[in-house]
């Protein structure tokens, strides 16, 4: 039972990376989208953001209902459902289906959130949690790195839709791996009672609420950072998409080694606020530079995008801690729904930022959100 806990990990984080891999695979279906729709850059932000827009809606119930019946059903329904909702966005004969298809299919996904955070959290010690939601987390940058690497040639072999259809199976496959291999862990019987306990409770407010600030910084990255070098700064799609992928793969390993650190020092918030702080710093001076020579830029943003995916696996597991084991779906599903109104409103505030001034202001000002999430969370000692 000790080593099933690691096939749990396995699946959880798969599970997790088709769902990462659909809703950071349209930042890199973006250039290809804006084409086939004739798109300006508002309406590229609202496809980007559709995925994360339907689970603002879900996320919280389908926590809810992981804490009653288990992560199995959950994970597995709700990924077979977001295969689905990609399949129609690939068959989309317009662009307002695409965007419900979209928004649709993320409603459903989410369910991996909570169902695949609460299995692993349930399988692991304290003393170990860090760590291991630390690799779960790592199924976000692994999913943009998968993204970035084999969607641009699907796309150019077979166009959006290719892309999509490969996202949608994806979904289906770890849905059913899911379905099939995820079990309870055990644990003492008892009644679960207050289920919405930690809606309710201040520091889960402050913990949901800064990490969404400091989430604003990192999509600003991961939404634009390839239309950025495609459009105005002349790489190709595959070049920017290897820039994106450099950022994913150096992202995973920060979220392992700061779960790591945050396990040494028995604390989930100090280390979050240290690196919310270098990321403030690198992303300013990304904004800064945006005209200098490439050679400069883009390792500027690739240690700002690599910081920008560090800290999520810390705001993760404290979420899940402060709930304790029987409520943690619960809590995922509040603390993801506080991200994913971030990750649904930044795209388009984003785009709209660049259209009436430029690409230096809007990423000046998602650089300093990171600095706003410090000081909610500054009373916290988690």
């Amino acid at each position: 039972m000790a080593r099933y806990r690691w096939t749990i990990l396995a699946l959880g984080t798969g599970a997790q990376t088709a769902y990462s891999a659909v809703f950071l695979g349209i930042p890199v279906l973006a250039p290809a989208l804006q084409r086939e729709y004739d798109l300006d850059l508002t309406e590229v932000g609202l496809a980007i953001a559709a995925a994360n827009a339907g689970s603002v809606f879900t996320l919280l119930a389908w926590g809810l209902l992981a804490d009653r019946v288990g992560e199995r059903f959950v994970l597995g329904a709700g990924l077979a459902g977001c295969g689905a909702g990609l399949l129609v966005a690939a068959f989309a004969p317009s662009f307002a289906v695409l965007v419900l298809a979209l928004t649709l299919g993320g409603a459903a996904g989410a369910s991996v959130n909570a169902a695949s955070g609460r299995a692993v959290m349930s399988w692991f010690r304290k003393d170990e949690r860090g760590f291991a939601l630390g690799i779960r987390q790592t199924a976000l940058p692994i999913g943009g790195l998968l993204a970035a690497v084999l969607l641009p040639p699907i796309e150019a072999a077979g166009g959006v839709r290719a892309g999509l259809i490969a996202l949608a199976a994806g979904c289906l496959a770890a849905a059913i791996a899911g379905a099939s291999g995820l079990r309870e862990a055990p644990h003492e019987e008892s009644e679960l009672t207050d289920i919405g306990h930690p809606v309710r409770d201040p520091r889960m407010w402050q913990l949901s609420i800064g990490s969404a600030l400091v989430l604003a910084a990192q999509i600003s990255i991961l939404s634009f950072l390839i239309l950025f070098l495609h459009a105005e700064r002349g790489l190709s799609t595959a070049e920017a998409a290897a820039v994106f992928a450099v950022i994913q793969a150096l992202g995973a390993a920060a979220r392992i080694l700061a779960g790591r650190w945050s396990d040494r020092l028995e604390a989930r918030i100090a280390p979050l606020r240290k690196l919310a702080l270098g990321l403030t710093v690198t992303l300013a001076a990304a904004a800064a530079l945006l005209s200098a020579p490439l050679g400069l830029l883009i390792p500027v943003f690739v240690a700002a995008g690599a910081l920008s995916l560090s800290w999520n696996g810390l705001s993760f597991t404290a979420a899940a801690e402060l709930a304790g084991r029987r409520r943690a779906g619960a809590a995922l599903g509040f603390q993801q729904t506080a991200l994913a109104i971030t990750s649904a409103v930044a795209p388009p505030v984003f785009a709209a930022v660049v259209e009436a001034g430029s690409w230096s202001l809007a990423y000046g000002l998602a650089a300093a959100m990171p600095v706003v999430g410090i000081a909610v969370m500054r009373q916290l000692s988690l």
